[in-house]
């Protein structure tokens, strides 16, 4: 072990991990709700199936629509529907489906960013979730019925941090910060919860959400290492990170399992995206990975034509595209392959970019530090990198800002450069006027 990391773990002192329990627990006015499990990368590649992802299997997801405002007591909706009649009717409808095959109303969330209500059915054990979500989808009154899917996300822990930090070393962070820190710029984690009393993050979180469970906000590990590369706000100790003047939400649709995993479900996500393009997020972070999933697809529909920018983390050595890099307009990020180290041995990417996310010093939750690495925490760079666009560029829409990202030379091309795409952008010195020389020769 190199003597200088050695120095920064006995410096950060042992990990620790956050423990969210088992799963999520019912909340009042409605139950459990397993659905599609999405695991915060793990090194080992991914935790046991536990009992919540068993009981996934046996969920779907049935849409109802609603009907126009103009016709709707509930119209508006602002957070959760109201208790009228409106929204009886159609959960008297739900009600009604699970009798007619044969299963249970677990739960229910309004979507009103694509008009439809979202209900959780659960089929006995032995039933065929995909049979019966096939069967509902032709009921006219059924906007669509879907099965829920397994996600397995990408990240993995290694053993005052700033000088060895990536972003440092590679980014130039500070230098950066003089030309920008994301003020003001909505940013949407959407993962575990995240400790704001942690010292990189105290007062860093403008709102927080859990869409787990009715129990209270839990800090844990995952959600808070994302939320510290992208918003730490740097002192004499600790962390710095890419963008400390945006205003973070922390949307919780993720919940602590053993290591430093998380678990999610379609469920759960979908109402943190519901909650971010509602609460006009500018950009939204998903440190998460799965098969395609039709009501989260549509989510990132009604997302990217609001202009909205979705990070998301690939696995470069995966011969597919999965959830959410899968869907068109989501930026896709992968870790490099050594922090500063060339992309040449890394196979294609089709269009996906690097950034750092290998031994990365990240927030712990409960206090301290540890070193991480995934391609989760790449995105997280890159979430941090739009946020600085952002504020630079406060009228440019998801697309516009992907476009300023700079990509690196040579072997380095799919390494963006954080100097050159903030002197770009600005027209100034950052890190150094060779960076502005550079792009200055590029444009026409």
């Amino acid at each position: 072990m190199p003597a200088l990391v050695a120095a920064v773990l006995a410096l950060a002192g042992p990990v620790a991990s956050a423990q969210a329990g088992a799963g999520p627990q019912a909340g009042a006015g409605s139950q459990a709700v397993a659905g599609v499990a999405a695991v915060a990368a793990q090194a080992d590649g991914g935790a046991t199936p536990s009992g919540e992802a068993a009981l996934a299997e046996r969920q779907l997801l049935v849409m109802l629509r609603l009907p126009p405002p103009h016709f709707r007591p509930d119209a508006g909706y602002g957070g959760r529907y109201l208790d009228d009649g409106g929204r009886g009717a159609r959960h008297r409808l739900a009600e009604e489906l699970a009798r007619m095959h044969g299963l249970k109303l677990v739960s229910d969330w309004p979507m009103p960013t694509l008009g439809v209500d979202c209900y959780v059915l659960e089929a006995p054990a032995g039933g065929e979730p995909a049979r019966i979500a096939e069967l509902l989808s032709r009921d006219p009154r059924v906007e669509w019925a879907q099965p829920v899917s397994l996600y397995t996300g990408m990240d993995g822990a290694a053993p005052t941090l700033y000088p060895v930090q990536p972003s440092a070393r590679y980014w130039h962070v500070a230098e950066l910060h003089h030309a920008a820190t994301g003020r003001d710029v909505s940013v949407a984690v959407v993962d575990s919860g995240i400790d704001g009393h942690h010292p990189d993050l105290d007062g860093q979180l403008a709102s927080t959400e859990n869409f787990v469970d009715g129990s209270s906000y839990l800090p844990e590990a995952h959600g808070t290492a994302v939320a510290g590369i992208i918003a730490a706000r740097g002192g004499r100790q600790g962390i710095l990170g890419v963008a400390p003047g945006v205003r973070l939400m922390g949307l919780r649709a993720c919940w602590q399992q053993g290591g430093q995993g998380a678990r999610c479900s379609s469920f759960t996500l979908g109402k943190a995206l519901n909650y971010a393009i509602v609460h006009d997020a500018r950009i939204i972070n998903l440190s998460l990975s799965g098969p395609p999933d039709r009501l989260l697809d549509r989510l990132l529909d009604a997302a990217l034509a609001r202009g909205i920018s979705v990070v998301g983390a690939i696995d470069p050595q995966s011969q597919s595209r999965a959830f959410p890099v899968s869907h068109p307009g989501v930026i896709a990020v992968a870790q490099q392959a050594r922090s500063g180290a060339a992309a040449a041995t890394m196979p294609a990417l089709g269009g996906a970019v690097l950034a750092p996310g290998q031994d990365v010093p990240a927030s712990l939750a409960g206090g301290g530090w540890r070193f991480v690495s995934g391609n989760s925490y790449a995105a997280a760079h890159v979430t941090g990198m739009l946020a600085l666009l952002a504020e630079l560029r406060p009228g440019a829409n998801g697309a516009q800002l992907e476009h300023l990202l700079v990509p690196g030379r040579g072997p380095n091309a799919a390494t963006i450069d954080a100097c050159a795409t903030i002197a770009n952008t600005t027209g100034a010195c950052t890190c150094s006027c060779a960076a502005v020389t550079l792009q200055s020769s590029r444009r026409p």
